[in-house]
């Protein structure tokens, strides 16, 4: 997978993309948000927004910003929050891998259905932390690899189609956990047969000594 190679095929997605995945993923998108569990003011980074079929769930008191490599998906995704009146969504073209945010942008960053789709999943999740607050909630929700042979051997028959298909079939949960260093607090199964998986993580990283003194003399 290449980024090229994604961008092509989520051009050729766009038109049908709500069509094709809207009504399927919906479950998986519906639990996220519930599970960020929102308070009104907080700042929210979605990565790999898409079409922005998640967008009008969230609650309008929150901040949302979205993004996407793909222009033709986003493109959709503006119209939708200019038909729904979306005041309180930004959208923008990122890589997610190279995010353009400073340290400590967001209270909670959420990742669905992308982490099988970038080119490099170790960066997408280092960015993710980043951008994140120190404490605040790394969400991803995805498809793994199946223990079910039969479903296995078909993951593995279409591994080398990932670049046509737009992700990886045949992408392992223990392989992700590992090389990210993610410590999911929480799995869940979402979607049809339970098919895709919720992971619910803190962002661990330590605060640094700038941002402390900055909420210690807001405190005072």
């Amino acid at each position: 997978m290449n980024l090229e190679a994604v961008q092509k095929t989520y051009k050729r997605y766009a038109p049908q993309y709500d069509l094709l995945f809207g009504a399927i993923f919906h479950p998986g998108r519906k639990a996220v948000i519930e599970d960020l569990e929102c308070q009104p003011g907080e700042a929210v980074l979605e990565v790999g927004v898409g079409t922005g079929l998640s967008l009008p769930l969230y609650d309008p008191s929150v901040k949302v910003t979205g993004i996407d490599i793909s222009e033709h998906m986003l493109e959709i995704a503006r119209k939708r929050k200019a038909r729904q009146k979306l005041d309180n969504v930004e959208l923008h073209v990122m890589n997610a891998q190279e995010m353009a945010f400073p340290d400590d942008s967001f209270d909670k960053v959420v990742a669905m259905y992308v982490a099988s789709v970038v080119p490099d999943p170790v960066a997408l999740v280092e960015e993710m932390r980043r951008v994140c607050k120190p404490g605040g909630q790394l969400i991803f929700v995805n498809h793994f690899n199946s223990s079910n042979p039969v479903i296995s051997r078909i993951e593995k028959w279409l591994e080398p189609l990932a670049n046509t298909l737009g992700f990886h079939p045949g992408f392992s949960m223990d392989e992700f956990l590992s090389r990210t260093g993610l410590r999911p607090q929480q799995t869940i199964p979402v979607n049809l047969f339970g098919y895709w998986q919720l992971l619910r993580a803190i962002n661990d990283k330590p605060a640094d000594t700038e941002t402390v003194l900055r909420e210690e003399i807001a405190v005072a």
